[in-house]
C-alpha cells in the first residue's frame, strides 16, 4: 500500500498551483487534467462532473513521492470559513527551515495568518516551532520546524 495524493478543490486551480509552486517549491507533474464523462460521474457521485487541474509533486520525496492534486470543477459547492478545529481534514503540513520566512512568503502570495509563530519543547523529541496559515483559498497549512536534541 502507498499514499499517492491529497486533493484540493479550488476556485481557480491555476492560481492555487502557482501559489504552491512559488511558496513550497512543488513541481508540476504533467499532463494537465481535463476530465468528464459517465465514468467520472459514477466514481465521484457528482452528476455531470467536469474538472480541470494539475498534480504537483510535493517537496522532499523524490520523483515517486505523493502529489497535491489541485482541481476545479465546473460546478462547485461553497465551503465554510477555515478553522483549525473544524471537522474533517484539518491541514497540510510542511517542514521548513525558517517558519517566519515562509509565513511571510505565504502572506505575500495571498495567504493569511491564522495564528502566531509558537515554540514548545516536546519531551524526547526536540523543539517545535510552528504556525498555522492559509493558502489564498482558505485551506489551512501548518509551517513547522524541528530542532532535535540528542
Amino acid at each position: 500500500m502507498k499514499y499517492v495524493h491529497t486533493n484540493i478543490i479550488s476556485e481557480d486551480w491555476r492560481r492555487l498551483t502557482e501559489f504552491y509552486i512559488e511558496v513550497f517549491k512543488c513541481e508540476p507533474v504533467p499532463p494537465q487534467r481535463s476530465q468528464s464523462g459517465l465514468w467520472l460521474d459514477r466514481g465521484t457521485g457528482v452528476p455531470d462532473a467536469q474538472l480541470e487541474g494539475l498534480h504537483l509533486r510535493l517537496p522532499g520525496h523524490g520523483d515517486e513521492g505523493p502529489t497535491l492534486e489541485i482541481y476545479s470543477y465546473r460546478t462547485m459547492l461553497e465551503k465554510s470559513s477555515p478553522a483549525a478545529n473544524r471537522k474533517g481534514i484539518g491541514h497540510l503540513a510542511f517542514l521548513v527551515d525558517d517558519v517566519d520566512q515562509i509565513k511571510q512568503r505565504v502572506l505575500e502570495k495571498g495567504g493569511t495568518a491564522l495564528g502566531n509563530v509558537s515554540s514548545r519543547h516536546i519531551e524526547g523529541v526536540g523543539l517545535l516551532t510552528f504556525v498555522y496559515v492559509t493558502d489564498p483559498e482558505g485551506n489551512i497549512i501548518e509551517l513547522q520546524n524541528w530542532k532535535y536534541f540528542s
